[in-house]
């Protein structure tokens, strides 16, 4: 039932969003030298990597001096970059995921494989749930860049801290997240806290 719920809304999502694809990909490839797309290999469903989508919000290659973004005038931004990543449209990509069944609309956010090779044996159970491209962790640290910010480490912070919260949240939210109706009111939820702040 869920698998059949996050290919409908998938599918929907990708033809209904079609016109805003197209003018994020001219707005993306206006703004700064490179590809509308960057793909990241990220941890999935029983511990297998997959290429994860997202709009490029950042200068070509920027991923090689680190993983974590840190504050909203991260100076690897793109303009429009600060714009899409506001408002999470640099994740609308993720709707091909799970249309091909490597994620789901909601499910715990997929980790890169630096992170998750800190997991504890007990953290690692995060890892049996399909991924998704939002959850209750999302919504809590949905302002993660400037809570970074101002910290004086800001990886070890998310190590420390954010990461393993991240994970506790997913463990106990599991029950809801795998049910169409657990999924609705979380998608809601997330839609009422980018864009209202609530």
């Amino acid at each position: 039932m869920k698998r059949a719920f996050d290919f409908v809304i998938s599918l929907l999502g990708i033809v209904v969003l079609f016109p805003v694809f197209v003018l994020l990909i001219f707005a993306i490839k206006l703004s700064s030298k490179g590809g509308a797309f960057y793909r990241q290999i990220r941890v999935g469903q029983y511990n297998k990597d997959f290429g994860l989508l997202k709009f490029r919000s950042m200068y070509v290659n920027s991923d090689k001096l680190g993983l974590l973004t840190v504050g909203n005038q991260d100076r690897r931004i793109t303009p429009i970059g600060v714009f899409i990543r506001k408002y999470k449209l640099d994740e609308l990509p993720q709707l091909f995921n799970v249309l091909f069944g490597q994620m789901s609309l909601v499910g715990p956010r997929p980790e890169v494989r630096k992170y998750v090779d800190l997991y504890t044996k007990e953290e690692l159970k995060v890892l049996d749930l399909k991924p998704g491209i939002t959850d209750f962790a999302s919504i809590k640290y949905r302002d993660e860049n400037n809570i970074l910010n101002h910290q004086g480490d800001p990886e070890k912070y998310y190590i420390e801290v954010i990461m393993p919260d991240k994970v506790k949240i997913n463990l106990s939210s599991y029950e809801m997240s795998k049910t169409v109706l657990g999924s609705v009111k979380i998608i809601f939820l997330t839609i009422k806290a980018v864009f209202f702040n609530k």
